[in-house]
């Protein structure tokens, strides 16, 4: 499915893009489905929302650099229903810390946007002091 829409800017940074019903129709895979977004050559995954009323994709600053596209730009939209698994790889720091607390399984519980959550902030780190003190961060959330 194919569609024409605008990058839309939602408060200072947020941008998202607005799905036609029909093309979330067309899915056929309910209102909020997996799906694999293409823009300006660049290819990745998310999940349609809806916004007030609107079906939204979100379109993060990393992607909108990836594909070379500002809020207020025209773009084509090229979506297609992403029906493969979603895996996130844990970082073997993570996983070891993980599995000593027992929580393994409650990571492997949590969603696919809420892992990602976790591994992205462990992964940011920029000093093996941060990223220490973000995977104990990680597991003291899971440990509730």
């Amino acid at each position: 499915m194919t569609f024409t829409t605008v990058v839309e800017l939602s408060g200072r940074t947020a941008t998202g893009l607005e799905v036609p019903a029909e093309a979330v129709e067309a899915l056929g895979s309910g209102r909020r489905p997996a799906v694999t977004v293409a823009v300006g050559g660049h290819r990745y995954r998310s999940t349609v929302a809806v916004m007030g009323g609107r079906f939204m994709l979100p379109l993060s600053a990393e992607n909108r650099t990836a594909a070379g596209v500002a809020a207020g730009d025209t773009v084509e939209v090229e979506l297609e229903l992403d029906t493969a698994p979603r895996e996130v790889e844990v970082p073997d720091d993570l996983a070891r810390a993980l599995q000593r607390a027992g929580l393994t399984e409650a990571f492997s519980a949590l969603s696919y946007s809420h892992q990602r959550r976790h591994v992205l902030q462990v992964e940011g780190a920029r000093t093996e002091a941060t990223r220490l003190r973000r995977v104990e961060a990680v597991v003291a959330a899971l440990a509730g």
